[in-house]
């Protein structure tokens, strides 16, 4: 896996991210097992930096991103937005 430097005296991160958004919302109900299954992978190809949000869920993604990292938190780059407000007239999963 090619690798990139964030910025001059960043972190080296895998040049491919992982989007977890989908694991959590917006495409349908999510699968735990795959979505750890999923991360498990990312990380046997080489990649390393996982993107994320407290609103994908809001608040499961990162929960679910907690989980499928806990004990090897060193081995990975986590990405996540954050203070995104969500239109509450809007259903969840429209947006």
């Amino acid at each position: 896996m090619k690798t990139c430097k964030l910025g001059a005296n960043g972190p080296e991160v895998s040049a491919m991210g992982l989007g977890c958004m989908g694991m959590s919302e917006f495409y349908g109900t999510g699968d735990e097992q795959e979505s750890l299954a999923t991360i498990d992978r990312a990380l046997e190809l080489g990649i390393d930096f996982l993107d994320t949000s407290d609103i994908y869920g809001p608040f499961t993604n990162e929960e679910l991103v907690g989980r499928a990292i806990r004990g090897r938190r060193n081995r990975f780059f986590v990405a996540t937005k954050f203070g995104i407000v969500r239109d509450r007239r809007i259903p969840r999963g429209a947006a």
